[in-house]
């Protein structure tokens, strides 16, 4: 018979399939990327010593909705400021199952134009 998709279960499949080939560490971090429906959050992960270095959401700012590409921008520019706060240039982007497309890749162009670079 007909057996329903689960989107997320598909996603995080994807996401240890890209995880087994990338891993940050203390110099060059993972840049890790969630979007949800009404919100995005990036994370810089040290996956050496198991700690996040620095994070940022749309949560976290107060006058900019997570659910757009504008949102997205705001996430990666403020991201890109506290790595750069930390003495971090070089991360490695994950994209976390998601394609690289809309939010995602917003985020994205929004850390490399604010000093980020991978």
């Amino acid at each position: 018979m007909f057996k329903p998709v689960d989107k997320n279960a598909q996603r995080i499949k994807r996401h240890r399939r890209i995880r087994f080939n990338i891993a940050g560490t203390a110099e060059k971090p993972r840049l890790n990327v969630f979007r949800s429906n009404k919100a995005i959050y990036a994370q810089l992960i040290d996956d050496l010593a198991g700690h996040t270095l620095a994070a940022a959401s749309s949560i976290e700012l107060k006058d900019v909705s997570g659910g757009n590409v504008e949102g997205a921008k705001a996430v990666g520019t403020l991201i890109a400021k506290k790595a750069l706060e930390k003495n971090i240039k070089t991360v490695v982007f994950d994209r976390g199952g998601y394609i690289y497309h809309g939010r995602v890749k917003a985020l994205a162009e929004a850390a490399r134009e604010a000093g980020l670079e991978f």
